[in-house]
């Protein structure tokens, strides 16, 4: 898999946290870059949902695409190999882990799996969790709205996304001190 593509994939499953069968799914046709909409379609349990990305990943997503041949139609697959096959999950797999040896990322706590690519859609709902509690934030709110753009009922299906790190630990640790000692109610 060519590495502007796997980098590409993998800035698609943090910045707009999707699974990797939803990205892989991704048609030409369901990547709107002037809008900056993305349309998945029959995810888990059978949703769809529209999801609206930044303007960085939407340029990442551009110059992907413009990279590309010309090869079929705007029903091909989003993600394809330069003879215009799909990109398949067992692909960005093997290349996910080349890459996490190369940079020696590994989990160290005894833990029996290692990092996975949908360890990404973790990440990227406790780093949004920590930059709401910096921004002073609803965080009940935030939380519901994640859950509406990730396609969740409710939060419990979000709740499990979110890790304590030491980092989240701080911030929720500080909203609460101010909040017990008669500071702003947030």
């Amino acid at each position: 898999m060519p590495a502007p593509t796997l980098r590409t994939l993998l800035l698609l499953l943090y910045g707009a946290g999707l699974r990797i069968s939803e990205a892989l799914q991704l048609k030409e046709t369901d990547v709107d870059l002037e809008e900056r909409l993305l349309s998945v379609h029959k995810s888990k349990f059978f949703k769809s949902r529209l999801v609206p990305i930044g303007p960085k990943l939407a340029q990442v997503l551009k110059d992907h695409a413009g990279k590309r041949c010309g090869i079929g139609n705007s029903s091909q697959p989003f993600f394809r190999t330069d003879q215009g096959a799909p990109v398949t999950r067992g692909t960005v797999e093997r290349a996910f882990r080349k890459l996490c040896v190369a940079a020696d990322v590994k989990r160290t706590d005894g833990t029996g799996y290692q990092p996975r690519l949908h360890d990404l859609r973790h990440a990227m709902a406790t780093h949004c969790l920590v930059s709401w509690y910096r921004q002073g934030r609803d965080i009940q709110s935030r939380l519901i709205q994640l859950s509406a753009y990730w396609g969740h009922i409710d939060i419990a299906g979000t709740r499990k996304y979110l890790t304590m790190t030491p980092e989240l630990r701080e911030q929720a640790s500080a909203r609460f001190a101010r909040y017990a000692l008669g500071g702003a109610h947030e």
